[in-house]
């Protein structure tokens, strides 16, 4: 799989998805519309460190991650307890190899927000990563309601 396989998979394949390119990553957010300003995250990919995010080595020669934000359930039965948020510059403390290709693991700094990652997945792997993708597109779909509903809230008349 590459990193344009995935992003057109995503779009393609879930309804009211839109591609922005920032951070030095590529992400898919939930923006049916673009009624937001940004959306809400379903999907990136990264495909460099970042200042706070070398665990990965994502530097290697085509070294991507993958990564989604699922639910805390979801990401509980798949790992078991939510780590605590590490410090700035910092990996959570779980005992996974952050750099190890084509293994759904834990995301090594956003892991205590529920996010997961995968480094280069294979098709089997993929296959494997879909209804995770399934479950992060659901979980965001459930976010951009709610701020929706907030933002039109606010705007109401007093």
């Amino acid at each position: 799989m590459t990193p344009e396989q995935i992003l057109d998979y995503c779009l393609s394949s879930l309804a009211g998805t839109v591609l922005v390119e920032s951070w030095g990553e590529k992400g898919i957010f939930y923006n049916p519309g673009w009624m937001l300003k940004r959306g809400v995250y379903v999907l990136t990919v990264k495909e460099k460190d970042g200042d706070n995010d070398r665990a990965s080595h994502l530097n290697r020669e085509d070294a991507f991650r993958v990564n989604l934000g699922v639910r805390k359930a979801t990401f509980q039965k798949l790992f078991g307890k939510m780590p605590v948020r590490p410090a700035a510059g910092g990996v959570v403390d779980m005992d996974y190899d952050f750099a190890a290709f084509d293994t759904i693991i834990p995301h090594p700094v956003y892991a205590w927000m529920g996010w997961i990652s995968v480094l280069n997945p294979s098709d089997k792997t993929f296959e494997q990563l879909k209804p995770l993708i399934q479950d992060a597109y659901e979980f965001s779909a459930e976010k951009f309601k709610k701020r929706k509903q907030a933002m039109q809230g606010s705007h109401s008349p007093a």
